[in-house]
């Protein structure tokens, strides 16, 4: 029996995780645990409330299995790169990407640890090509297999959007405009309430980061500010924070509203239009200097998403992302080619059929 451990790092990880449970489970041969570990909440602004025991809670009431430890597995499965990884022992350490877009996050993270081999799982030649372009690799190991969180989306067994729309109150007849601002760097402070008075002709999903609930990393005035907007909005819903999968909502949406989220790289996969709100170049810095993102929000997916950098243009966006447009879909297919390999729902059986080579293979997760 071989033992697989997901480590959840912050709940929002398992979008990407549960198609991978999804497959592994159906193998008689695989002992299954999860764990987690990071989650918390910021109290009263003085202090953070570890969230993990309320989140095992919950995964053991869906009948998961949760480990005591992470010592004697085969197999762990990460959504980012962990604080300690002599803990693992052995094991084959996975990295399956949560989802960066064009952050430079990754790269930062993979750099302070050069001497821990992760097998990295990619989605496509975007990835490989920006992990090496930022020395990142260290003794880590890339494999480019496509995105495990799409493929619920590409496989015979997709989620139906008049569904989604009449569980949350929506009507299905109408556009969907998804909004989904990540936490850094965030567009809620320009972006306020106007996103709402800006989309009154369509429904839509406010899909905040987790991050913008917990207070830990972003304020909470950031939820606050649309638990009171929606009310007043018919036309519109706040996801609660335990939502965590994006994805159901990525399919029902017409068009998405974000600044640098992953979720830009989602929607492209989907062959829709998105719009990228701009945010100002200078602020968009880490600590120490380095560029926040990769590459410019002006410059991401030019000619095939929109691009606008006050709230008034939102509206006007919106009816234009609606639209057809033969070029832009053209330039859409090119992008898409570069940045993802498959979009065919296999993604995590290739990532499974990955792991158990280097099984077979004898790898291990650091060198000794």
């Amino acid at each position: 029996m071989t033992r697989l451990l997901f480590e959840i790092g912050h709940l929002y990880h398992r979008a990407a995780f549960d198609p991978l449970y999804q497959v592994f489970r159906q193998d008689p041969r695989y002992d299954i645990a999860f764990v987690c570990s990071h989650d918390a909440e910021r109290r009263f602004g003085l202090f953070n409330r570890s969230l993990r025991r309320d989140l095992e809670a919950r995964f053991r009431a869906e009948g998961l299995t949760i480990a005591n430890d992470a010592h004697g597995c085969d197999v762990v499965i990460v959504g980012d790169t962990v604080r300690d990884p002599k803990r693992y022992g052995p094991a084959l350490l996975c990295f399956v990407n949560h989802g960066t877009g064009i952050k430079n996050i990754l790269y930062r993270n993979l750099r302070r640890q050069p001497h821990t081999r992760y097998q990295i799982f990619v989605e496509g030649d975007y990835r490989v090509d920006r992990i090496r372009q930022a020395n990142a690799l260290g003794v880590s190991t890339v494999h480019k297999v496509g995105l495990p969180k799409l493929d619920p989306l590409f496989g015979p067994q997709k989620p139906s959007r008049s569904d989604i729309l009449s569980r949350l109150g929506l009507d299905p007849a109408k556009p969907t405009v998804l909004f989904a601002p990540t936490y850094k760097p965030s567009c809620i402070d320009i972006v306020r309430e106007r996103i709402l008075t800006e989309t009154r002709r369509y429904n839509l999903i406010i899909k905040l980061h987790q991050y913008s609930w917990r207070g830990k990393y972003a304020p909470h005035w950031h939820h606050r500010l649309y638990q009171r907007a929606v009310k007043g909005f018919p036309h519109a819903v706040l996801l609660p924070v335990d939502d965590y999968n994006i994805v159901p909502y990525l399919y029902a949406a017409d068009t998405l509203i974000s600044e640098a989220s992953s979720t830009l790289f989602d929607f492209l996969a989907l062959d829709k239009t998105g719009i990228i709100f701009v945010l100002p170049d200078a602020s968009m810095r880490h600590h120490d200097g380095e560029p926040l993102l990769g590459e410019t929000m002006q410059d991401f997916l030019a000619g095939a998403f929109l691009h606008i950098t006050r709230p008034d243009e939102i509206g006007n966006a919106v009816a234009n992302a609606l639209r057809d447009d033969p070029e832009r879909r053209q330039r859409s297919q090119v992008y898409r080619d570069y940045l993802f390999y498959g979009l065919d729902g296999h993604a995590s059986q290739r990532t499974k059929a990955v792991i158990e080579r280097l099984l077979d293979e004898g790898g291990h997760a650091n060198p000794t």
